[in-house]
């Protein structure tokens, strides 16, 4: 995991950009100044040598250099540009010092070569932008933009994928408001690539659906357990069985209309990374829950158990903070994990506004890269909701 860039869509704090690609894969721009410097340089220095020391030759790195900064057409007239002085400055010497036919296959060849080379280079870093490109639309797709207030909770997030190049992983999270109050669900599949991918997807889809029209969460968790296990099912029948693939995750349910300074929400818990209660008062942590992750149910006595509901008590201002196992397993050169509880709860002793959903991604976020060197060996999501106060809606 590499540092986060840019600002990302609403009610984000940013995306990952991973490794740094060039936008324009032709090479324009200053590329062709280093293999003009050293063209010019080669040239000037073989004419003030001596006829026993001659260095024409070295011309040929001159396209080589171009194809490592230059697009193809500035290689091919580096490359051309190189066996015209070759031609020039070798004739200019007397017959007995000229380095002669040779040297001028060597040059011509290693510009056709460097041509040919920066061909490669150009084709490949076109393909694996069209990849990000690709890879972006997918992330958005998945994790889609949620915006400001919406359902009724201040929200921020951050998703940084362990994969660099392709910048999707398993991590999903998402607000859903509907007819029974606001539900958000935050949560990790096993595994990598578009597999992983692909079982996020239909877990926030199940979500999206369940989450506005069933009254109750309980059916909403039930309705994601049934829906993992479709999912594996499916996966396997058309021979793309991945084993025991599951998800942890938490469902949290907020009411339609909190009352008074004081709201209860409810908690499922699918043996995910415990999440944490967050004011200017300290850090308290969820119930831990009892249920297994998601696509498990099977492999207890009947097949059916699912986790239970807890209650939990939020007071005004308290901000939610969930997070996944690359935060919290993400460890220094020591080998020592990102101790989360402790690093907040000083933040907030500090400043208090560390607890509003903007700044305590922001913190969450900046630490766990410092404390890993900026190299996450998972996939990371930070995320944290508050309930809106009544005196702030609109």
């Amino acid at each position: 995991m590499k540092p986060v860039g840019r600002t990302g869509p609403v009610g984000r704090v940013g995306a990952d950009e991973g490794p740094a690609l060039p936008a324009d894969p032709a090479g324009r721009g200053l590329g062709w100044l280093p293999p003009l410097v050293l063209l010019i340089g080669i040239a000037v220095l073989d004419w003030n040598t001596t006829g026993e020391f001659r260095i024409i030759s070295w011309i040929v790195l001159v396209p080589g250099i171009a194809a490592a900064l230059c697009g193809v057409i500035g290689t091919s007239v580096f490359a051309a540009l190189s066996l015209a002085t070759y031609v020039f400055v070798d004739g200019a010497w007397p017959h007995q010092y000229q380095t002669g036919l040779p040297d001028f296959i060597l040059v011509a060849l290693g510009g056709v070569l460097a041509v040919l080379a920066c061909a490669v280079r150009v084709r490949g870093q076109r393909r694996m932008l069209h990849m990000r490109d690709v890879a972006e639309t997918t992330r958005r797709t998945v994790l889609r933009p949620l915006p400001p207030g919406w359902g009724g909770l201040d929200h921020a997030a951050v998703y940084l994928a362990a994969d660099a190049v392709a910048r999707v992983g398993g991590d999903f999270y998402d607000i859903q408001p509907g007819p029974h109050g606001t539900r958000v669900l935050i949560g990790d599949v096993q595994g990598k690539g578009l597999g992983a991918v692909e079982a996020a997807a239909a877990l926030l889809g199940t979500f999206r659906e369940a989450g506005y029209h069933e009254p109750a969460l309980a059916t909403v968790a039930e309705r994601l357990e049934v829906r993992m296990l479709r999912h594996v099912r499916y996966r396997a029948a058309v021979g793309r069985d991945e084993g025991d693939r599951f998800a942890t995750a938490v469902l949290i349910g907020f009411p339609l209309e909190p009352a008074g300074a004081e709201l209860v929400i409810e908690v499922v818990n699918f043996g995910h990374e415990p999440s944490l209660i967050v004011s200017s008062d300290g850090v308290r942590s969820l119930p831990p829950g009892d249920g297994l992750p998601l696509g498990l149910s099977e492999l207890t006595l009947g097949g059916d158990a699912l986790p239970s509901v807890a209650r939990v008590r939020l007071g005004a201002g308290e901000t939610l903070l969930l997070v996944t196992d690359g935060v919290t397993e993400a460890r220094d050169a020591d080998g020592v994990f990102f101790p989360l509880r402790e690093r907040v709860a000083e933040a907030v002793a500090d400043d208090p506004r560390t607890a509003e959903p903007p700044r305590l991604v922001a913190f969450v976020r900046d630490g766990t890269l410092r404390h890993c060197g900026g190299h996450l060996a998972d996939d990371t999501t930070v995320f944290a909701v508050r309930a809106v106060q009544a005196d702030q809606r609109g």
